[in-house]
């Protein structure tokens, strides 16, 4: 009897201490597992927007792949055109035309063929060729101030080389004076021209040339020879 009696105790208190197996067929906190399925989907939704609220807010721009994941963006997307703004009550300004107006199209072959012929080609030709002069050759025309001597024949007809001398001289002038007359042209052309029209070369009463060569002030004549004898070799 007493045997009887401390079993009984024993499975009242083991049955206070276990706890009640739950219904998983019932679902998690809800009528049936449907309905979970249901709340979650909408949980993830909820998340999704508000991450895509805060990227939208902080960079002001949203990525393909985030569109894509809520759905959007899955269609044609709309063509871009461009548009220009017409004020209202006024008509549509048109693009001006191109033209090449200014530029030959001769070098064109195709162009030329379409609108020439041999014909009007000879006749083109002709017409050039008769608006074409032929100048008459004749004498250069004398220059206002330029009748004196001319340095240039003068340096051709000449015998002999600046320095070498050519013509007596009497040692009357000093090289002072030599200079000093000399400082008097701007050029030695001047000197020349104007030694050869007070009696040089055979006279110098201004002491233009003491070495008696003929070349007033150091003139030379020696380029005025060269370009004539490339002139003479062209």
């Amino acid at each position: 009897m007493n045997k009887v009696l401390m079993m009984g105790v024993a499975l009242a208190a083991l049955s206070a201490c276990v706890q009640d197996i739950p219904d998983s067929g019932a679902g998690v906190g809800f009528g049936d597992y449907d309905a979970y399925q249901e709340q979650l989907a909408r949980q993830e939704a909820a998340l999704a927007q508000a991450s895509l609220s805060d990227q939208t807010a902080s960079t002001g721009t949203i990525s393909s792949e985030e569109l894509a994941a809520l759905g959007i963006g899955q269609g044609d997307a709309p063509t871009a055109t461009t548009s220009t703004t017409t004020p209202v009550g006024s008509e549509p300004v048109q693009p001006e035309p191109i033209s090449n107006g200014g530029i030959s199209d001769e070098q064109d072959f195709s162009a030329v063929a379409e609108r020439e012929t041999i014909e009007s080609d000879a006749a083109r030709l002709a017409a050039n060729a008769a608006q074409y002069q032929v100048a008459e050759v004749t004498a250069l025309p004398v220059r206002e101030g330029d009748e004196g001597p001319n340095i240039v024949e003068y340096a051709l007809a000449a015998p002999n080389k600046l320095g070498q001398p050519w013509y007596s001289r009497l040692q009357l002038f000093s090289q002072t004076r030599f200079e000093t007359n000399c400082a008097k042209y701007n050029t030695p052309d001047d000197a020349q021209r104007d030694f050869l029209l007070n009696g040089g070369p055979e006279r110098d009463p201004m002491g233009l040339d003491p070495d008696g060569d003929g070349f007033a002030c150091g003139w030379d004549p020696e380029p005025f020879r060269l370009a004539f004898g490339m002139a003479a070799g062209n």
